[in-house]
């Protein structure tokens, strides 16, 4: 009942883009089971609209989001078809509330991965190939006051994911030792390398297949999956063009008006 009521809340939050309340707050003893049940019933619901599951995101992979959440460990969201966009597009803010960038690298798979007992060659074997990524994160809870149980039902905070348009094979990559910069309009933002995502991006990939598997669900070939960022996330404002650039990986951008 309680993720029936929070997902509609959510669902309407989102269409008219207005922020609530922190789920936390409004139904007390809310905990991490109703909020993962929660943000499969926003899915379903979604899907039952149209909408077509095309990956899995991963979040608070960083020490820093994981002490803002009161957590130490990640969580996850569904990526959905309408949420997808491609090297240098122009995404209109309109869509969103509050909405941040983050630096990722994704995977694509070409074999399904099941938990549990899913490891790092595992992950691996069913790689297709990776490309950047920016994912836009976006809150419907007020002013980002989000506890671990908030940013799991809303979707793991997700709202857009986009990918370049360079597909690079895994043999002999070291993920962990990629190096990074981001740049927004032109101006150095940050550097990073692949291990700031919990050691290695593949352990995150195993450590999504294990946990969603609790609940049934599968990582499918065919899917992307965001790994996880690689540095804090970074406020969008009207105009603003950022761009992302791995070693071996190329670089991904994308531009953002009102």
């Amino acid at each position: 009942m309680i993720a029936k009521e929070a997902a509609a809340r959510l669902l309407e939050a989102e269409r008219k883009k207005l922020e609530i309340e922190p789920l936390i707050k409004t139904y007390l003893g809310f905990t991490a089971e109703d909020a993962y049940q929660t943000q499969l019933e926003v899915i379903r619901m979604k899907v039952d609209e149209g909408a077509v599951v095309v990956g899995k995101k991963i979040g608070l992979t960083s020490k820093a989001m994981q002490n803002m959440a009161g957590v130490d460990e990640p969580d996850y969201g569904h990526l959905l078809d309408n949420m997808m966009f491609l090297d240098g597009d122009t995404i209109s803010l309109e869509s969103y509330i509050q909405p941040k960038v983050e630096c990722e690298i994704a995977f694509v798979l070409k074999k399904d991965l099941k938990g549990p007992d899913v490891t790092v060659l595992d992950v691996l074997e069913a790689t297709d190939y990776v490309v950047p990524s920016i994912e836009v994160i976006d809150s419907r809870i007020e002013n980002w006051k989000i506890k671990f149980e908030d940013t799991v039902a809303d979707n793991g905070s997700s709202a857009s994911a986009v990918l370049g348009s360079k597909a690079t094979k895994l043999e002999g990559l070291d993920l962990a030792n990629i190096g990074m910069v981001s740049y927004r309009n032109g101006e150095m933002l940050d550097t990073a390398a692949g291990a700031a995502v919990l050691g290695n991006p593949l352990r995150a990939v195993a450590w999504l297949a294990n946990s969603v598997g609790k609940y049934g669900v599968s990582l499918r070939a065919g899917e992307v999956i965001l790994s996880g960022a690689l540095t804090a996330a970074i406020p969008i404002e009207a105009g603003d063009t950022f761009t992302v650039e791995f070693d071996h990986l190329g670089s991904v951008t994308v531009t953002f008006k009102r």
